[in-house]
Formats: structure tokens, sequence, C-alpha cells
């Protein structure tokens, strides 16, 4: 059961439209706009089948669909579902969803949400069997060079599901995985089971147990860096894991990727409510929908000098 939050008082709290700064990275961090390789040009609208939605954690659901356009999808790209049924009304605005796993030969894709509010509330009363309305696939995806032979996946939280596509591509194209997976608690730490699959190596911390601080995990990402072990370096979820994996790679030569988060109403560009530039500049920034959700990191001072650096 969930429960609108409330202030000291008791009454419930709305929201009164004040901007949420959700795309604020460290000031040591700069984003590139990947070159277009027209994965958007695959976009469909699909009346899906739920086969599944499960809670695999506490507060942590995992819905699989039948969605043959969408399991076409790449790594990195995500898509819109409306969280009701076209029954409730009230919830029309559809939520964005990295797709956590895609099955092409099945025809089916998975999501992994976590319930925070009113929407996922009603994506989880979801039963199996009921359509859900999805658009999708959506958005850039991750890059991965044909000469890399391994690669850095460093999540957190929810950030992990915009990354274990990943996983499973670069195992079926023989590139070994290396995995930073970080939690609240070691029972909502997401990817093990992906990671695993795939022969990747992980590491798996929480905060409730201190290991995910970053004096502990600097160590062993030093070494898969350093050590050659890896090419290239994907990375969602948290700031400080995104400015210490950044930091690290742009060092050893090593290419950096980050899949952002942002609160959005279509996902397809119409509504420019999620640029990533600051409130109020009077230039629109790319569009974490339209010119991501995946950029390209450098440590600053090493970016290159364009117009879609920022």
């Amino acid at each position: 059961m969930t429960h609108a939050p409330q202030n000291g008082g008791g009454t419930s709290l709305e929201f009164m439209g004040t901007h949420v700064p959700q795309l604020r990275l460290p000031s040591s961090v700069r984003l590139e706009v990947l070159a277009r390789n027209g994965a958007d040009d695959a976009v469909s609208f699909a009346e899906a089948e739920i086969i599944a939605n499960d809670e695999i954690a506490p507060e942590h659901f995992l819905m699989r669909v039948s969605a043959p356009e969408l399991a076409r999808g790449m790594p990195g790209q995500f898509a819109v579902i409306r969280p009701a049924s076209a029954r409730e009304f009230q919830l029309t605005l559809p939520r964005p969803m990295a797709v956590y796993r895609y099955d092409r030969q099945s025809g089916t894709a998975e999501f992994v949400y976590r319930v925070v509010g009113q929407g996922t509330a009603a994506m989880a009363r979801r039963a199996r069997g009921e359509i859900a309305e999805i658009v999708g696939p959506v958005g850039q995806p991750f890059p991965i060079a044909d000469s890399t032979r391994g690669i850095l996946i460093v999540g957190r939280g929810i950030g992990v599901c915009s990354l274990t596509a990943l996983i499973d591509e670069a195992k079926g194209r023989g590139i070994q995985a290396y995995a930073l997976l970080s939690g609240r608690t070691q029972d909502v730490v997401l990817g093990q089971e992906v990671t695993r699959q795939a022969g990747g190596h992980a590491l798996c911390v929480n905060d409730s147990d201190g290991s995910s601080a970053v004096k502990h995990v600097e160590p062993w990402l030093r070494a898969v860096i350093e050590g050659g072990h890896v090419q290239q370096a994907y990375a969602c979820g948290s700031n400080r894991l995104i400015e210490l994996t950044t930091r690290l790679a742009a060092s050893a030569g090593v290419g950096t990727y980050v899949s952002l988060e942002a609160h959005m109403a279509c996902g397809i560009g119409y509504c420019h409510s999620c640029a990533t530039g600051a409130f109020g500049e009077s230039t629109e920034s790319p569009l974490v929908c339209r010119d991501g959700p995946v950029f390209q990191c450098h440590a600053a001072g090493n970016e290159p000098i364009s117009p879609w650096t920022r």
C-alpha cells in the first residue's frame, strides 16, 4: 500500500509546479550529444499484453510485456508507458521506463520499476492479461565499438535498469562485462542475476553496510579501468559514481557514456520538458528523450569544442 506524502501537520503535500533540477551533474563532468544513427526511426505504439507483473524486491516490480516491435530495441533506449488502464482517466501521462531486458526471439520486453508515487503504484496493480499502452523504443542507444573486448557497467538504484540490456548485448557479442552495482540495501541491488547469467564480474555494494562509499569502490574501479580490462564504460543512477567513473576513465583513455534520467510527458520530443540545461536558459539545450538519454561523458577540460557539449 502506498500513501500520499505528508508534511509535519499531517496534510497531504501537492506538487506546485516547482522545477526539479533532476538533470544536474557535477561540474567536473561534461556531456556531448552523440551522432544520430537512425535508431529513433523504429518508434512505434503498441497495445502490449502484460505477461507478468511481480514484486522482485521490496518496492520493486518486474513487468514483462508481449511487444515484438519494442523487443527489437537496442540497449540504452527506453519506452513510455501509460501506468494505468484506459479506464483510469486520472493517470493519463505516460512514464518513461528503461527497458531492463529484451527477448527478440519471444518478442517480449521487461521493465523493472520502483513504486514511488501514484503512477508506479497504478502500474503495480496491473494484472496479467491486461493491456499496457506503450510507445517505444525511444532515444539514442549505447554505442559499442567493434574493437571493444570488455565493458564496465556502473549503476545505482533504479538506474541499473538502463544498463542491464547492455550486459545481455555484451554477452551476445563475446564481450566481457564488469559491473559495479549499488543500492540502498543489499536486497534492492538490481542487475545481479543478469550479470551472473552473462558470466560477468560484479561488485555489489550498498549503503546499509557502508560498502557503497566512494573510498571503497574506487580501488575496484581503478583496477578494472587501469588494468586494461575494459575499453568503454557506461553509468547511470548516481552523480558521484558518474563523476568517479568519468575521471578514472579519462586518464586511461576509456570512452565513457551516461544514461540520464528525467521527468518527461511525451518521450518523443514534443513537450520539451526534459531539456538538459539550466532552468530559464534562453536557448534550449538537448533533450533527454530526443538527443539522449545516452550521452558521452568527458572530464571537464577534456571535452571537444562543440555547441552540443554541455
